[in-house]
């Protein structure tokens, strides 16, 4: 079975970003693949600077992250959305995962080979689907990444999970389980 890294692009306390995270996680290892549930507070990154990058060079979390991808075959990202987009701390830790480089593989090595699946909670009824469209067009145009069409919107956070933790609308949750489905074959196929 596939390797797949998960996490928010949230790192606040009580994140309904995690929270997504977390039942993805759970629903790729209930499938039998091979789970990396991550905060991205493990892995604490300046915001991005050229010539900070000149002096010191890329920051060793960001190496970390890059080698987290190289090392699985699917990546899902629960993405908030900030004013129609999606997170600074998403965005700044992808910039500063562009810039590492190994020898022997193409340029943006974390984002090639490899497929992503997006999805967001929010209190409106788009369910962070806004934000979720920038990140995509970012990923796709600015990184190359093989992004899956399916993106999993979950709106009006406040009745969004149930205690367990699970999807409380069953067509929302339906849908939740499609998207994590195809990031498992697809994955899969790259295994």
């Amino acid at each position: 079975m596939p390797k797949i890294v998960v996490f928010a692009g949230s790192v606040r306390a009580g994140s309904i970003n995690e929270k997504l995270a977390a039942a993805a996680a759970v629903a790729l290892g209930a499938a039998g693949a091979e789970v990396a549930h991550i905060s991205l507070k493990d892995y604490p990154l300046p915001l991005y600077d050229a010539d900070l990058q000149a002096r010191e060079g890329v920051p060793g979390a960001a190496d970390r992250l890059v080698d987290l991808f190289l090392g699985a075959e699917g990546v899902f990202v629960a993405s908030p959305e900030y004013n129609a987009s999606f997170s600074p701390l998403l965005k700044n830790t992808f910039d500063w995962m562009s810039r590492v480089n190994r020898e022997g593989l193409p340029p943006l090595p974390a984002f090639k080979k490899r497929v992503f699946a997006l999805g967001a909670v929010s209190n409106g009824a788009m369910g962070g689907y806004r934000g979720l469209t920038q990140l995509r067009t970012m990923m796709e145009l600015g990184l190359g990444a093989l992004v899956l069409p399916d993106m999993a919107a979950v709106g009006n956070s406040a009745e969004a999970f149930d205690a367990g933790g699970r999807l409380a609308n069953p067509r929302t949750a339906a849908f939740f389980d499609t998207v994590i489905a195809k990031l498992l074959d697809h994955a899969g196929r790259l295994a």
